[in-house]
């Protein structure tokens, strides 16, 4: 029996957790939905269904197996969102190997880094996008590709690394050719995948994804079968997703936003996967969810909010939409809003969580009040624990903040080959401490009200900049708005703002001003107030709100009290 009075809550559910790898998963889609579409991208030509993707699966992973690539060996995946990804994500998960999911914006030293780092034994990657010439830079890492064999490639910089595997060309020297991979696996191979198929356990690792490293050097979360396989069905089940739904996920792959919350989730219910295409891009995702008919679309705040506003948002018939996820960043209410209502999406959720617990924590529910929705993050997951603790460890009554620490099979095994960074988030009682501030109800509802490195501590007294934010939504000329901290040498801290003003209108730091006057405590104005056209963030959508102090501090002049 669970005290309701402390801010503890563990998530109960009629459905077990899936005793199953993700290659048994796969098998068991394969058998359940044979002719249902498994995968769609339209700007790939795809149309995949789930027995003709299982078999492209099984192909690959025998060709990783020709290739030399033994159980627990890494292989990295550095493209865009596209058909090629997905196979390699579950080819590799069928070989027994474990993907390391490299962020497609990295440049040479972060690519380096990760590779080195947990030694990837193979990489795949895309030829080019945009400004991102991956084969250019991969021969600059590694100028003994072009005069190595293919598969058997011996690097000084990356010694692990035997095969660079390319999609798409013009084919580069020393690389093998995604498709070609497929045909290289005989009848043996094939065998030896089905043999794996029964050795392989569902705690073995699976996938490493890198922490975005807005303090110090990416970590690489480990993560396994079981983790993020569960966490996939899950999320589709809150949103009651079954193989009639068709997903439409313009949100990174590379991310547990696309690869568990996308492509599990699908792998567990039935449902299509669809890719408007291989960057976000407005337009093409309104298109794609119109034409394919999707159900359920996925993004962060960001994202909808230039759906939303994109001038040619209303000759889009988004009348088979249900619902979705928003997650990855502070979802604002305003918004919220305008997705439950114009884009016919009443049944979206929230969802909260982060890389090292699978992801998801938190989810609503599709059947929540309409308040709860825009104000938290939703309840507790299945199987998971949450508490909520002070700065001395203890947990603290329902409706005060503090830390968040989760626990369950969602966290992590640890980040690879960090004993010590691990042990700095992961107590010896198994809670995964996120860094997070948060406040649960006595409904058992989260809100998120910041981190606890965001806190902006103004003349001792601690200030939050998500509730900040919030009032400031309500302005009718406030398109986006980010609170943060910056340097003084009165006060420790300041507030600063940056506003995007909606287009077409005008707006004035003294109006900002005005609009807080008598509404917020006179300390939670922001004393600087910027208008600005974007955010520095991630690819995930996550606001580096570092990169914004660093810029207003040089631009300002602006220092810190000194202390003794």
């Amino acid at each position: 029996m669970t005290d309701k009075t402390v801010s503890y809550v563990c998530g109960v559910s009629d459905a077990p957790l899936l005793g199953i790898t993700i290659g048994q998963a796969l098998d068991l889609a394969a058998q359940r939905w044979p002719d249902r579409e498994a995968l769609v991208s339209p700007s790939h030509d795809t149309r995949w269904t789930w027995r003709e993707f299982a078999d492209r699966v099984d192909a690959l992973a025998s060709g990783f197996l020709a290739l030399g690539l033994e159980r627990g060996a890494r292989i990295g995946i550095w493209s865009m969102n596209r058909p090629e990804w997905t196979l390699t994500q579950f080819a590799a998960a069928k070989a027994g190997l474990i993907l390391v999911t490299i962020n497609p914006a990295y440049r040479l030293s972060e690519l380096e880094f990760a590779l080195a780092k947990v030694g990837c034994a193979a990489v795949v990657t895309a030829t080019a996008f945009k400004t991102s010439q991956y084969m250019e830079m991969l021969n600059t890492l590694i100028p003994e590709l072009a005069s190595a064999t293919p598969g058997a490639l011996q690097s000084q910089k990356l010694p692990n690394l035997r095969a660079v595997i390319q999609i798409g060309g013009p084919k580069c020297p020393g690389t093998i050719a995604f498709d070609d991979v497929a045909q290289m696996g005989s009848a043996r191979h094939r065998e030896a995948i089905v043999k794996l198929g029964e050795q392989l356990q569902f705690d073995d690792p699976v996938n490493i994804q890198f922490t975005s490293g807005t303090t110090g050097s990416p970590k690489g979360v480990t993560l396994t079968h079981h983790n993020i396989l569960n966490n996939g069905y899950f999320v589709g089940r809150a949103m009651r997703l079954t193989e009639i739904d068709r997903i439409c996920i313009p949100v990174p792959l590379y991310h547990c936003f696309g690869m568990v919350m996308g492509n599990l989730a699908s792998v567990a219910t039935g449902a299509t996967m669809v890719y408007p295409g291989e960057g976000f891009d407005p337009l093409i995702t309104l298109q794609t969810a119109s034409q394919e008919k999707c159900t359920a679309l996925y993004g962060v705040p960001t994202m909808f909010i230039a759906e939303l506003d994109h001038p040619e948002f209303a000759s889009f018939d988004l009348s088979t939409l249900r619902t979705g996820i928003m997650a990855g960043a502070p979802c604002p209410v305003e918004v919220m809003r305008r997705v439950n209502e114009l884009m016919n999406m009443r049944e979206v959720t929230i969802a909260y969580g982060m890389t090292e617990t699978s992801p998801v924590s938190f989810q609503s529910a599709v059947d929540d009040p309409l308040e709860r929705r825009v104000s938290t993050v939703g309840r507790i997951h299945p199987h998971v624990e949450v508490k909520v603790i002070d700065q001395e460890g203890r947990i603290v009554p329902r409706g005060e903040r503090g830390e968040l620490c989760t626990r369950g099979y969602s966290v992590m095994l640890g980040y690879w080959g960090e004993a010590e960074k691990t042990a700095d988030v992961l107590d010896k009682a198994g809670w995964m401490h996120t860094g997070d501030l948060a406040v649960i109800d006595e409904e058992g509802f989260c809100n998120i009200v910041g981190r606890i490195k965001d806190m902006v501590i103004r003349g001792g007294e601690n200030l939050y900049p998500r509730e900040i934010e919030e009032f400031l939504f309500r302005h009718p000329k406030i398109l986006d708005v980010q609170i943060f901290g910056v340097a003084d040498d009165r006060f420790g801290e300041e507030l600063c703002a940056w506003v995007r003003v909606r287009p077409g209108e005008t707006l004035s730091a003294d109006e900002v001003r005005a609009f807080c006057q008598g509404q917020i405590a006179h300390n939670k104005i922001p004393r600087y107030i910027e208008f600005v056209e974007g955010f520095p963030m991630t690819v995930t959508g996550k606001i580096q709100k570092f990169a914004m102090r660093e810029k207003v501090e040089a631009k300002l002049g602006l220092k810190a009290a000194k202390t003794a």
